[in-house]
């Protein structure tokens, strides 16, 4: 009998460790303890970032100002990223040392019983953060070397000399990102005419001009009906009837999330498991948190959330997160995409009255040098000036944003907001200027 089990160790095992050094008697589930840590470490976010910043530096070199050109090696970067994950995931399992680590497939089969290894386990609260896993549109045979996911972009021992992503969510949009600048030839495909619907206008143009200065075609309005590996590489076949042939092609049109943990009536099942603002499941004592609960799938959040869980378990009756409050971004380059709060499309939609303040970064001179040209800050806030969110669109806008998540947790007012300082020569002066164009 536990006081709690975690199912899943991705940013779960952070609840884990909490309520361990409370006393609590914990066991923690993975179906496989080499992933400790989860996608983000293993497959997503920590590899990508790294990939990114070397493309970054093959891009850099291309300046004219600069002699010479540099090549990526793949195998280099690859032998350096598997030392850092490694090393990464031995530090997740040195800090899981004051629990039990339980390697197998889990299965809550009914309330407060966990199926693991053919064994039933019982706990007073389960927490689960099972994660999620690409989606795969029907008609596409993925085989995992020609037709690919986000779980093996990151493995290839080579670099294309070509290659065609559908998708242009974060997944997609950074992988171009990657191949552009590392030199390779891509294509992008995507269902829409318009790349991130919801972002503003002129940060959607951003976007597209970006993507036509790295030189990677675009193929909007473009969905595929089938993808089949053939002697050519990649035969892909669109609605439209028109056929493409690429050697390589990325799935990258979204996540689902992994729920199949749940095999008991009394937990529902919906879109992720179902879960209310506290991320308790339709059954007391029972919770899910992360891309299975299918609010938010950000590394990021999933932490937040499993913290939240394990406090308000050791009776800290901590308060609600407000998910709107937790940072999103898209690592693009040259410029990156990141929000957080309100914006102008859900501002609108909502019918409320608010106020905006636009600065593009042109009018600054260091955006010459940093291919920043077409880059532009927006802060909104209500009729109050109570700051209500913000959209950036900039280089390492992740990091720019950090002061108006601040704003949003300390509900301050733009006037407040105006009183900082910021430095110069930075990015962040246009952040601080949006503060003082707000009434």
């Amino acid at each position: 009998m536990y006081d709690i089990i975690y199912i899943g160790g991705g940013l779960n095992y952070a609840g884990a460790i909490v309520a361990s050094r409370a006393g609590k008697k914990v066991a923690l589930i993975e179906e496989d303890l080499k992933t400790l840590g989860g996608a983000c470490l293993h497959k997503g976010c920590i590899p990508s970032k790294m990939f990114l910043h070397y493309s970054n530096l093959v891009f850099e070199s291309q300046d004219p100002l600069l002699d010479g050109k540099l090549t990526l090696n793949v195998p280099l970067l690859l032998e350096k990223k598997n030392k850092l994950l490694n090393s990464a995931a031995k530090a997740v399992t040195k800090q899981c040392r004051d629990f039990e680590l339980i390697e197998g497939k889990a299965e809550v089969v009914a309330p407060y019983e966990v199926k693991v290894n053919g064994e039933i386990l019982k706990a007073s609260s389960i927490v689960m953060g099972t994660g999620s896993r690409p989606f795969i549109p029907k008609g596409i045979a993925y085989d995992a070397t020609h037709i690919i996911t986000s779980d093996e972009v990151l493995m290839l021992d080579i670099l294309p000399d070509e290659i065609a992503i559908y998708g242009d969510g974060a997944i997609g949009l950074e992988m171009a990102s990657f191949f552009a600048t590392a030199g390779s030839k891509v294509t992008l495909i995507y269902r829409h005419d318009i790349i991130q619907p919801h972002a503003h206008p002129q940060i959607q143009q951003g976007l597209l001009n970006q993507l036509d200065f790295l030189n990677i075609e675009r193929l909007e309005k473009h969905s595929i009906k089938s993808a089949q590996k053939n002697d050519q590489g990649v035969e892909i076949t669109f609605d439209n009837g028109e056929t493409l042939h690429k050697p390589l092609l990325l799935i990258a049109v979204g996540r689902q999330p992994n729920k199949e943990v749940v095999v008991c009536d009394e937990i529902a099942v919906g879109k992720g498991i179902t879960t209310d603002e506290w991320f308790e499941t339709t059954h007391k004592d029972h919770y899910a948190i992360g891309d299975c609960n299918g609010k938010i799938q950000l590394a990021h959040a999933a932490r937040a959330q499993a913290l939240n869980v394990t406090a308000q378990i050791l009776g800290k009756k901590p308060s609600a997160l407000n998910l709107e409050h937790i940072v999103k971004f898209i690592h693009t380059l040259p410029m990156s995409y990141a929000l957080v709060g309100k914006t102008a499309f859900e501002l609108q939609k909502e019918g409320k009255e608010f106020q905006q303040s636009l600065v593009t970064l042109n009018q600054f001179t260091y955006s010459a040098y940093n291919h920043a040209g077409k880059g532009l800050m927006l802060t909104y806030a209500d009729k109050n000036g109570l700051i209500l969110g913000a959209e950036i669109f900039a280089p390492n806008a992740e990091e720019l944003i950090a002061p108006v998540a601040i704003s949003l947790a300390g509900e301050l007012s733009a006037k407040e907001a105006k009183s900082t300082i910021l430095a110069h020569p930075t990015f962040s002066e246009a952040l601080e200027r949006t503060f003082f164009k707000l009434k």
